[in-house]
């Protein structure tokens, strides 16, 4: 068994191809191991994956094959601006809740999978949930409903 040092010539090209080999890997695997939050819309439970990393965001619910029905991932933004989403390499059909601080759902999009068409908030905010397609509608949620959770506590001023 031959050994590589750290002055090895192959050593750069090895590490290279490691690198290429974990990020593969990890742009193909759906992300479930993200930290959770727990939100109410009326008396409806949500148990929220949140993403609040710009990978984290970038990921999304990428390569997901399926979700339960209560849960979903809640998108944590820096600062208010107008959010765009799209479903490249998403399997899912999603509605997306553009949420303002305080909660109230700003508008929703239903998302079709694997498409690249853009989805935007129709005004500034710092969340999105992201739910199975439908959820919303069968709740009776629409814009002008209000999200209760920490996130949006912490968000006050």
């Amino acid at each position: 068994m031959k050994i590589l040092s750290l002055r090895s010539p192959h050593l750069p090209h090895l590490l290279a191809l490691a690198l290429v080999c974990t990020s593969a890997w990890a742009q193909e695997s759906p992300q479930q191991d993200l930290p959770r939050v727990e939100l109410t819309a009326g008396m409806h439970r949500i148990d929220a994956q949140v993403a609040a990393s710009p990978q984290e965001r970038q990921i999304g619910l990428m390569f997901r094959r399926d979700m339960p029905q209560h849960e979903g991932m809640l998108f944590v933004f820096e600062q208010p601006t107008t959010q765009c989403f799209w479903m490249k390499n998403t399997r899912l059909p999603l509605t997306a809740a553009f949420v303002a601080d305080d909660g109230s759902i700003v508008n929703l999009a239903d998302m079709k999978p694997m498409t690249e068409d853009s989805h935007c908030s129709a005004r500034p905010v710092r969340f999105v949930l992201e739910m199975n397609q439908g959820w919303f509608a069968k709740k009776g949620l629409k814009a002008g409903s209000r999200l209760v959770g920490a996130p949006f506590k912490a968000a006050r001023p």
